[in-house]
């Protein structure tokens, strides 16, 4: 095991970019069936708000379980804490909500384990976790 390079750490968002769409698409059809089938007018609060809690559910909910979403499993990657366990739901929270800052500054955060010592990006150090990459044996 090492830790996730940059490109496997890319590889994985996109695939679990694909899967995020398809649940928030999903997600959003009832507020499209309740307008008739209207779009839904941007920065509506419920719907925001819903969209949000998905985002949160898929990422949390896959890290604090397996350690892994499904995107990090196609790339042989896993979520671990120091000691080699999956995160905790509240580790798993802290991770969310800081690798979007860690994308605000047009990824900076995610680019940061270039020059970190550990290989680390700013969500792993905030969080108290670290990406591994697991090859085949």
């Amino acid at each position: 095991m090492t830790q996730a390079s940059l490109w496997r750490r890319c590889g994985a968002i996109l695939y679990d970019a694909i899967l995020l769409i398809a649940l928030l698409l999903m997600a959003s059809l009832p507020f499209v069936i309740v307008r008739g089938g209207e779009a839904v007018e941007p920065y509506t609060l419920p719907h925001q708000l819903t969209l949000l809690l998905v985002a949160i559910a898929f990422f949390v909910g896959f890290w604090s379980r397996t350690g892994s979403t499904l995107g990090m499993l196609a790339w042989k990657l896993r979520l671990e804490t120091g000691d080699r366990q999956a995160p905790s739901a509240g580790q798993a929270t802290v991770r969310f909500f800081a690798a979007i800052l860690s994308w605000l500054p047009l990824g900076l955060g995610f680019m940061w384990q270039l020059w970190d010592k550990d290989s680390l990006a700013w969500h792993d150090r905030i969080s108290g976790t670290r990406l591994m990459y697991y090859p085949k044996p």
